[in-house]
């Protein structure tokens, strides 16, 4: 993933901003250094987009606060948001988290339309595909934060713990899921206390192998960019850092 130098990566960049957000307003916005909206600020026109890795990370942990006692705000889904967001988007933070139905990003954070770029896969599993999405929303969309966020009682993971202790396959493409999970299992736990450790393994080991890929560890570098780790409970829907 990293650029190939000369004529080609310039145009492939170019290419893949105008099939995916237009070319005129998201490089408007990006040579500004602001959000590609009217206002040059939050598409809530509120209050501005968190710039930073830092001020990211305190809306993020805002937001599940809200969430988490019941004092949601559901932001960004006004009329005139919606209008403003037909210019471009410039949303702060890319969240990696699984597929599970009950850990939507946008709700267990409080966020809205334009703010989250939402990337999501069984177990947070990578592939070029995950890869690529994350890249975009970072160098494309210059997002200052990615968060690869786990889960308490995660399915992929529970299956990838299952195929590991009896040996046995797993049917159709779950077995790259399971081969994926694998490196996280630790087999001197036993039963529920297995697949738990699991889960924040696999978030851990998901992040390193993130923040190890050359163009974000160059952001990551000059403190543009942060990578980190975090994993929600379903029991009290709070959301923590791991790393």
């Amino acid at each position: 993933m990293t650029a190939s130098g000369g004529e080609r990566e310039p145009g492939r960049r170019r290419l893949v901003r105008a099939g995916l957000t237009g070319a005129l307003a998201l490089s408007t916005g990006l040579a500004a250094g602001l959000p590609a909206t009217p206002t040059g600020s939050r598409t809530d026109m509120r209050k501005p987009r968190p710039a930073t890795p830092d001020s990211a990370l305190a809306e993020l942990a805002a937001g599940n606060r809200r969430w988490r006692t019941l004092h949601e705000r559901h932001p960004d889904e006004t009329r005139p948001v919606r209008q403003a967001l037909i210019r471009g988007q410039h949303p702060f933070a890319v969240v990696l988290g699984c597929v599970d139905s009950r850990v939507p990003p946008e709700l267990v954070f409080d966020q809205g339309l334009g703010d989250l770029l939402t990337v999501r896969s069984a177990g947070e599993v990578l592939d070029e595909a995950v890869l690529g999405s994350i890249a975009y929303g970072v160098l494309e969309l210059a997002i200052p934060l990615v968060v690869v966020l786990g889960h308490q009682s995660c399915g992929a993971v529970a299956a990838a713990v299952a195929a590991d202790e009896g040996g046995g396959e797993l049917p159709a493409h779950l077995g790259y899921l399971a081969d994926q999970i694998r490196p996280a299992i630790d087999r001197t736990l036993r039963g529920d206390a297995r697949v738990d450790a699991a889960v924040t393994a696999n978030v851990l080991l998901v992040r390193s192998r993130l923040a190890a890929e050359p163009d974000l560890a160059t952001r990551i570098g000059t403190g543009k960019l942060a990578v980190v780790g975090a994993r929600y409970e379903l029991g009290n829907q709070r959301v923590h850092r791991l790393g």
